[in-house]
């Protein structure tokens, strides 16, 4: 899984130090080689000793140790490593990060670097939330770092909310996913495979870069009353997941979310509304746009009136209720004819003949691509951590429409969010949007 993939971990000064020693043998168990460089303050909680019995090599410190420069330079130590994972990533170490300081080994190591950098913060939810915090980790990971959690959770100062590092499984898992995906290559051994590599779109780190995104999540909230309102169940976790995706590839990435129980996505312009009129207004404020992914789950239908006051039980007399449509973003982003973007995706939630309900949503709608989910109740996929999708495409063939169908495997929505973005890329780069359906052609990122 990670078998010979070279690990340069990074460890910060924080109470969740402790949990680097499982991360360290549970990346070894996967078959990665781990170095180590333990920074003074996170030698106050996990010694040198415990580290290095598990890392099965020396552990580095000191900048200044001339055998260790000897030996092994600081300029190596950063380049001779698949992966940099900074693990606590404090608030004073995401600081200096981003503020490019080098003054001991840890800091030294990353500005000297060339390899891909991953972080997985850790401190109190109110360092975490403070302004100079979510700059640095904007900064960073505009500059092309990686990030894992924070997880919401108990504080060892008695407090709860986001803040927590992320679970050693869950940084494994990122680890993973990372190389999996292709956006983190081992070094070339041959001249072929660095042409190879040097060719491929996902090669440069940032290949959305001076792109504009625009995402939707969640649901939307339709009043009824001051008190009640029409909703469904959505979560918005596949909504941020896939914003984080294309934010780390470069893109200038907007999400438009509705009430979801979810911080914003650090260093994302993140807009939040209500009701699908909102929702509508908001993403037609953003154009143009280059690429529009609308994963919410927008409201069919709204009340046609509000009630003033919060409608009062009568025995035996219900209420009626007239609906009226809601507007349809999908479509209506899709069917512009100036500032429509270049790439417009829709996602199709359904619980019934799914494949077939998206295939006609692609067509109604006239989207380039549409995913498609099975959100019956047995899935546990609304709300929960995973997803199964279908990709579509469509195209007319003569008189007659045409589907290309992939059935993607059970994944985490992260996972779904990287694999789509990975599509997006390779798409986009290609220089022409040659697969938008039903006969349309239109540019790409030099069209």
């Amino acid at each position: 899984m990670l078998e010979n993939r070279r690990i340069l971990l990074i460890i910060g000064g924080g109470i969740a130090a402790y949990k680097t020693l499982d991360l360290v043998r549970r990346l070894r168990q996967r078959g990665a080689q781990v170095r180590a460089i333990l920074t003074r303050a996170g030698a106050e909680f996990v010694t040198p000793l415990s580290v290095s019995s598990l890392t099965g090599d020396k552990v580095y410190q000191d900048l200044f140790d001339l055998t260790e420069e000897a030996e092994i330079g600081h300029i190596q130590l950063s380049r001779d490593a698949d992966l940099l994972v900074v693990a606590p990533a404090t608030a004073d170490l995401l600081a200096k990060m981003a503020a490019g300081l080098a003054g001991d080994l840890a800091t030294t190591v990353l500005m000297a670097t060339d390899k891909p950098v991953m972080i997985a913060p850790a401190m109190n939810v109110r360092m975490w939330q403070h302004p100079a915090t979510r700059r640095n980790v904007a900064t960073l990971l505009n500059d092309g770092v990686f990030c894992v959690g924070p997880n919401d959770g108990d504080m060892a100062c008695g407090e709860y909310g986001p803040g927590r590092m992320a679970e050693p499984l869950e940084i494994v898992d990122a680890i993973v996913k990372h190389f999996s995906d292709g956006r983190i290559t081992p070094f070339p051994e041959t001249d072929e495979q660095r042409s190879t590599e040097k060719s491929h779109p996902l090669a440069n780190p940032r290949p959305l870069t001076n792109q504009r995104v625009l995402i939707t999540a969640g649901p939307t909230h339709e009043p009824i009353d001051p008190v009640r309102y029409i909703a469904n169940r959505s979560s918005g976790k596949q909504g941020f997941a896939m914003a984080r995706a294309v934010a780390e590839l470069g893109a200038e990435t907007i999400l438009v979310t509705g009430p979801v129980a979810l911080a914003d996505p650090p260093g994302i312009e993140t807009i939040r509304v209500e009701t699908a009129q909102e929702m509508l207004h908001a993403c037609q404020s953003q154009l143009p746009v280059d690429v529009a992914i609308c994963v919410a789950a927008v409201g069919d239908w709204r009340s046609r009136q509000k009630a003033p006051e919060k409608i009062k039980k009568t025995a035996g007399l219900p209420p009626t209720m007239s609906l009226t449509e809601n507007p349809d973003i999908l479509r209506e982003l899709s069917e512009r004819k100036n500032n429509r973007p270049k790439l417009v995706i829709g996602f199709a939630a359904e619980t019934q003949d799914v494949v077939d309900q998206a295939k006609k949503k692609l067509k109604r709608k006239g989207c380039d691509w549409m995913i498609a989910n099975d959100v019956s109740p047995e899935t546990g996929i609304i709300g929960g951590e995973e997803n199964a999708v279908h990709f579509i495409v469509g195209n007319i063939v003569g008189n007659t429409a045409r589907y290309d169908v992939e059935n993607w495997p059970r994944m985490t929505k992260d996972h779904v969010a990287r694999k789509l973005a990975r599509r997006i890329v390779e798409h986009m780069t290609s220089g022409t949007i040659t697969s938008a359906p039903f006969g349309r052609k239109r540019g790409g990122m030099n069209g």
